[in-house]
């Protein structure tokens, strides 16, 4: 049971993580190559503060806040370009922050932080924690996409040159787009820490953030539902199949190529197409 358990959780901060970049790359387009440094930046901030001696409860609006200003000082930099220089641009944030662990003793360089102290919570307190915030987390992209705010997303995505000529002021919600998204990511980088209760800088590099945008690719960008069940899956399948262990980045490229060949829309989109079908049979 407590395999289950321990992995039900695992998936619940996946999940979250990946609903966290939907923010940003599904719902406004701009890609980000460097999105596991803000999930690093919670973890090291809730570990640091948990081995001070605060309650982990009381980490997490920490890591958020302190994830989402980082969030928005790279929002910022990244408002002059687009396309391939902006995912060039987060991806140096993602080596930047690497780099800066590597080289700080107090953060635990190479050896990373360990003994991180308990939460207080039961197994089962802790995953029913990360699941009730990984809830709220998809109910709030879900109010997000339906409100006026996620128009204006979905209209920056499309076209962000004709939302200018709108009167829409674009690096505003751009900004918006950055703190929410990247926000979400230091509570997920929380969680995180506490459930292995060690870190170390080989957590949040170019690779973890490559496997979190193929769990938005699977799933379907700027679907909620669809991103949610890609990042369990995605999280589940070294568990469920322990032989893909060794080659987890073999099987998500050859799930991203396959997706990007017959479904450009990710699961989301399949699973909506064969409904109609189905529908259409059945007329």
């Amino acid at each position: 049971m407590e395999y289950e358990i321990s992995l039900l959780t695992s998936m619940c901060i996946s999940v979250l993580f990946a609903l966290s970049l939907n923010l940003i790359t599904g719902f406004c387009g701009q890609i980000s190559l460097g999105h596991a440094a803000f999930l690093g930046i919670g973890a090291y901030l809730s570990a640091l503060l948990c081995k001070a001696g605060l309650p982990f409860l009381a980490t997490l609006p920490l890591a958020m806040l302190l994830a989402g200003c980082i969030g928005i000082v790279v929002g910022l930099a990244s408002l002059r370009v687009r396309a391939d220089f902006l995912a060039i641009t987060t991806m140096g944030v993602g080596f930047l922050f690497v780099g800066i662990v590597r080289q700080q003793d107090w953060l635990g360089g190479e050896m990373g932080v360990s003994a991180i102290p308990d939460s207080g919570l039961s197994k089962m307190g802790f995953m029913l924690l990360t699941l009730g915030l990984c809830i709220a987390t998809a109910l709030l992209c879900v109010y997000i996409r339906r409100s006026w705010m996620g128009r204006v997303f979905n209209g920056v995505a499309e076209d962000e040159d004709t939302m200018r000529v709108l009167g829409i002021d674009v690096p505003r919600y751009k900004l918006a787009a950055f703190a929410i998204g990247t926000a979400l990511a230091g509570l997920a980088g929380a969680l995180y820490a506490q459930n292995l209760k060690f870190i170390g800088p080989d957590s949040f590099g170019f690779v973890e953030s490559i496997t979190v945008l193929s769990m938005v690719v699977v799933g379907g960008i700027g679907s909620v539902i669809g991103v949610a069940v890609g990042a369990a899956v995605l999280s589940a399948l070294p568990a469920w199949f322990q032989f893909i262990g060794d080659y987890k980045l073999l099987v998500y490229g050859g799930l991203l190529f396959l997706m990007m060949r017959f479904s450009p829309g990710g699961m989301a989109a399949l699973v909506t197409r064969m409904i109609g079908t189905a529908k259409g049979g059945r007329a």
